[in-house]
């Protein structure tokens, strides 16, 4: 894929919005935007960072149709538009193929819109939705959210002597979303701009609700310096603390492996709601974090080694 191509396409997403400086859901947006190249879409928005910078009347960064919902309602939004297309295009007063793509973070997603999500993953709707996953409930004052990792600390469950921040692990949305044996569901990190592009242009072009959950590092919440949004997102991938898979109609394969696994300490050292792991009184809960990255990262490896080996014992059958 020749990103310098898709870049020459006209903006979708304008620049100009008041999302923060170094702001990962500006780039999952933008390159969302680009993959939708010439397709016509109708993007809905979920109450959040994204929906509350973009769209200040009387101003909007989108160059498509747009819609703003609630923050816990935006998969069923996208479920009754979509029927609404499906009902005039029978009757002929719409002709032109349309695609929807549901923007909302992981507040709306993994909390709050979680039955909306399963209900429109359950039904079949021929939607996209996409979760900008900044761990946290950022729009507000980043309390914790489903999505918040072991001992991140958060306004709601901040670090000290009786709380070690966050008491529990994260759900993980990407499994429930499998779960539901919807033909697409991808991870995927703005940094790796290929790959999330092209998991995007296959969410698209799949028939049946499709989900991508995207990393999405958030500056204030996690407390990087503005300038480090895509070393951020990198390191995630390369420590493991965030693989990049995909599984389609059931067959699962990780979209990228790590030449060299990175420390853990390379991602969590630069970012504030971590300073109290760097510490060496707390070096018993950076460990537990290191081995629950390590035990699911071995997890997905087997499940591809065994996917690879299930397809050749197929492919021997049939021959």
């Amino acid at each position: 894929m020749d990103l310098h191509e898709l870049a020459k396409q006209k903006p979708k997403f304008e620049s100009g919005h008041r999302l923060c400086a170094g702001c990962g859901a500006g780039i999952v947006a933008h390159q969302t935007m680009l993959a939708c190249e010439n397709r016509n879409v109708v993007v809905i928005n979920a109450t959040g960072c994204i929906e509350v910078t973009t769209t200040v009347f009387p101003y909007t960064a989108w160059k498509v149709p747009w819609i703003h919902c609630a923050l816990e309602n935006a998969a069923a939004t996208a479920s009754g538009i979509e029927m609404a297309y499906k009902s005039l295009k029978r009757k002929g007063r719409i002709k032109k193929d349309i695609k929807f793509i549901v923007l909302a973070g992981d507040g709306g997603t993994y909390d709050i819109g979680l039955q909306s999500l399963s209900g429109m993953l359950e039904r079949g709707h021929n939607v996209l939705y996409i979760c900008y996953n900044n761990e946290a409930y950022m729009n507000t004052g980043y309390q914790r959210s489903g999505a918040t990792p072991l001992h991140t600390e958060t306004t709601t469950r901040p670090w000290g002597k009786k709380i070690h921040g966050k008491p529990v692990r994260q759900k993980n949305l990407t499994a429930i979303a499998e779960a539901h044996n919807i033909p697409y569901v991808a991870q995927a990190a703005t940094a790796f701009d290929n790959d999330y592009i092209e998991k995007v242009r296959l969410g698209l072009a799949v028939k049946g609700p499709t989900l991508i959950n995207v990393i999405s590092p958030c500056r204030l919440g996690w407390g990087h310096p503005a300038n480090m949004a895509y070393e951020i997102s990198r390191l995630s991938v390369e420590t493991c603390f965030w693989p990049l898979y995909e599984i389609r109609n059931g067959r699962f394969r990780i979209t990228y492996r790590p030449k060299k696994i990175e420390p853990l300490e390379n991602f969590l050292k630069f970012q504030k709601r971590f300073d109290h792991l760097m510490m060496p009184e707390n070096e018993k809960d950076l460990d537990e974090l290191k081995i629950i990255v390590e035990e699911e990262w071995n997890a997905l490896v087997r499940r591809e080694n065994c996917n690879r080996v299930c397809t050749r014992i197929v492919d021997t059958k049939i021959e």
